[in-house]
């Protein structure tokens, strides 16, 4: 009977550690595997592998200019040297900004990127709220109009537009990028009109209807309803309008030939600034450019875009997923 009865214990003892063993074993695979295919720490260790490799491809330019800036010639010429450099120099970055004139062109790159950006937000959200709203005739055709302008070249354009403003006397200002933005047709105007248009045409009519019972005027709806609740359109048309104008290159090496430079024409005269003799019949190089000079020049010009998307990136992705882009 003893027998008999260890014989039961032990049999109990084997079935409770297989049940134990088999919790233990589906709390693991629900750890690893996780519910379903998103939530398992195996699926979390891909996503973040992936998102580290994309991370990676996006900064390695980064990571080399800035590796690149801060090498002297000897490093510069020594295949075993990629990343760190032996000697870190600073001349690179002095010379640098003198070549760019970077205060100055800084000034006034920021002037075309700001100014531009903030009338493109003003009159694009209008014209995007008369096309979503309004009742207006022929709204199509103004609709596919304003399409076609943004499947144009502008270097197919480009001459008629120089001659104007020559005519005017509005080249090397502000004015040249200035004007098409006050009528809607800026750089990439089309595009933010169309996003304004996708944005406000997806709103409640029952916020136009209720203002309209109290008596307020279409302008009054539109300053004081729609554009408040248009703010994360309004941030993300500012953050692609300042990031294009401050990239643009093509318009000011046309209309911008001299004083009023942006930072994108500066590059290309680091050569000019830094060693003037090269204009003349001399060819004696007092200040060589390297590798490194127009690494520097080149991080000093994307650095300020990227302190600024830095700071407003949160707002920035949130407010592309309520205007429609994603759509």
């Amino acid at each position: 009977m003893i027998a008999a009865m260890k014989s039961e214990l032990s049999k109990a003892s084997r079935s409770l550690r297989g049940v134990l063993w088999s919790r233990k074993a589906q709390k693991t695979k629900m750890l690893v595997l996780g519910r379903s295919l998103s939530d398992g720490l195996l699926a979390k260790l891909v996503i973040y592998l992936l998102l580290s490799i994309v991370a990676y491809l996006y900064l390695q330019p980064i990571l080399y200019m800035v590796s690149t800036m801060f090498k002297n010639m000897s490093d510069l010429l020594d295949p075993t040297v990629k990343w760190i450099p032996r000697e870190i120099t600073w001349e690179n970055i002095s010379k640098a900004l003198k070549g760019l004139q970077y205060p100055e062109a800084l000034r006034n790159t920021a002037l075309i990127s700001v100014t531009c950006s903030l009338v493109q937000v003003i009159i694009c959200a209008m014209t995007g709220y008369a096309l979503a709203r309004l009742a207006l005739p022929f709204k199509g055709l103004f609709t596919a109009l304003i399409i076609l302008t943004f499947l144009i070249p502008p270097q197919v354009i480009i001459i008629p537009l120089y001659v104007i403003f020559s005519k005017l006397g509005l080249l090397n200002s502000l004015f040249v990028f200035l004007i098409p933005a006050l009528f809607g047709q800026g750089l990439k105007g089309a595009l933010f009109i169309l996003i304004f248009r996708q944005f406000f045409k997806a709103q409640p009519p029952s916020l136009e209807e209720a203002a309209k019972l109290d008596g307020a005027s279409t302008a009054r709806l539109f300053f004081g309803i729609m554009l408040p609740l248009a703010r994360s359109a309004c941030l993300v048309v500012f953050l692609f309008s300042f990031i294009w104008y401050w990239n643009m290159y093509y318009e000011p090496s046309m209309f911008l030939s001299k004083g009023f430079t942006p930072l994108s024409i500066r590059l290309d005269m680091l050569e000019e600034v830094l060693n003037p003799s090269l204009l003349g019949n001399t060819r004696t190089i007092v200040n060589p450019i390297t590798e490194s000079t127009k690494m520097a020049a080149a991080f000093f010009i994307i650095l300020p875009p990227i302190l600024v998307f830095m700071f407003l990136q949160r707002w920035f992705v949130s407010g592309i997923e309520r205007t429609g882009i994603v759509e």
